[in-house]
């Protein structure tokens, strides 16, 4: 029994740490259900997705939201979204619902639909930024008529089973609970009025859950030393290395391969860490008082253009950053005392579109860092940096003891004293 017990609490206690992010504790994403309205036989309520985590964002082709219902309620009609199955609708005569599912599915409309069908913050075809990148285009919203379910605070069951793809897998959904109600401003900002029920569920990622392997690695260089670190050798796994291309294979030429598939399965270009990208930080110059940096990310995926990209970087001298020039960059004080970690994102209509593998497949910048005299050292890995995020996905990083190193610091025999001596003896009365 007591080992059962153990079991069950170091299972809970390691999807707890799966899900957590020490550089954004505090990112999640929430959704938000304010009925505004009751109708004969059940409400509508306006459902806003909010994306409160930094650097983590949801790309194309979009966010899908999944529950099931706790009575027997339909769907009358959406607006700024649809569900993907409508289900059997059969015992409906006239009025026939949208969705008659028990586990509805829903996703975002595409941009373009016709203005009756939009819904403010929706159409976006499901891509929501990150809160730290653009907080105004981190919100996807949809309107929905419930039918067949409570008309009143009392007899509304809330839904539950709540699940999350972002556009794949990683997101852990909790349950729906009664929060107070929203307030909402009217348009002349001169009146209040409220939701008249609100609910929140809150949906956490981990890398964990998403994937096996990472899908991002690290290589670093410095002017003080001739050697390139590459990424670890199969830092991504090495299971599609069956199916990679060859750089200028003519089979790049075929029509509709650059198309990306439904479950967006990689095309990677042939590499000995098979990643989809890769970080590349280069210690370039060493001033009286600053220190450059040059970052260059690198796409080795033919079939993804990766737009709103993020790059997160922690690093004890992002404390002093001087100037950044070629990508927008913020700090992230996930803890306020401490600022050792930065977003680096791309410039929009400028480079915020990381193009598929190939000659424009790369993106790249230069960092000036004031050093701090107590702390800046070149020795021992210490301008390199301890972590880095790729669009929220952790990146392999090298071995440190494979980190490029100063010809003066390099590894030196330690002198055995007792050793030393008795050497020295022999070579005395050989003498």
């Amino acid at each position: 029994m007591r080992l059962l017990i153990s079991a069950i609490c170091v299972i809970v206690l390691f999807s707890y740490a799966a899900a957590y992010d020490p550089l954004d504790p505090n990112g999640n994403i929430t959704i938000k259900w304010d009925v505004v309205s009751w109708t004969a036989d059940g409400y509508v309520a306006a459902v806003t997705m909010s994306n409160f985590q930094m650097y983590r964002h949801i790309m194309n082709p979009g966010w899908t939201l999944g529950w099931s219902w706790a009575k027997k309620e339909v769907i009358w009609s959406m607006v700024g979204s649809q569900t993907t199955e409508q289900g059997d609708c059969s015992k409906f005569k006239g009025n026939v619902p949208h969705c008659c599912k028990k586990t509805p599915t829903v996703v975002d409309l595409l941009p373009g639909v016709p203005y009756n069908q939009q819904f403010s913050n929706c159409c976006k075809g499901g891509v929501v930024a990150a809160w730290g990148q653009d907080p105004s285009s981190a919100v996807s919203a949809f309107q929905v008529s419930v039918g067949q379910a409570g008309t009143s605070n009392k007899t509304v069951k809330l839904p539950k089973n709540f699940t999350l793809l972002a556009p794949g897998p990683g997101y852990t959904c909790g349950p729906a609970k009664i929060v107070p109600s929203t307030t909402f401003l009217t348009t002349d900002k001169r009146r209040k009025t409220q939701a008249l029920m609100t609910w929140n569920v809150t949906c956490t990622y981990s890398q964990f859950l998403a994937r096996k392997n990472p899908s991002c690695c690290v290589s670093l260089s410095s002017f003080y030393n001739s050697t390139i670190t590459p990424c670890p050798s199969c830092a991504c796994g090495c299971q599609n290395k069956k199916n990679c291309v060859k750089g200028r294979s003519k089979f790049l030429d075929m029509v509709g391969l650059h198309t990306p598939k439904r479950d967006n399965e990689p095309l990677l270009q042939c590499t000995h860490h098979m990643c989809p990208i890769r970080v590349h930080w280069h210690v370039k110059t060493n001033y009286k008082d600053y220190w450059r940096v040059k970052i260059a990310v690198t796409n080795f995926n033919y079939r993804l253009n990766y737009s709103l990209w993020t790059l997160a970087v922690q690093h004890p001298n992002l404390n002093n950053v001087t100037q950044v020039f070629s990508f927008d960059y913020k700090p992230l004080l996930a803890y306020q005392s401490i600022n050792d970690t930065g977003m680096f994102y791309g410039t929009k209509f400028f480079n915020d579109l990381l193009m598929e593998a190939g000659p424009s497949g790369n993106v790249q910048s230069e960092v000036l860092l004031q050093k701090n005299k107590k702390t800046f050292t070149l020795n021992q890995g210490w301008a390199f940096p301890r972590r880095v995020y790729f669009n929220g996905e952790e990146c392999m990083m090298p071995s440190p003891d494979t980190y490029p190193y100063l010809p003066n610091s390099s590894p030196v025999n330690v002198l055995n004293f007792p050793t030393f001596i008795i050497s020295s003896l022999l070579l005395l009365a050989l003498w």
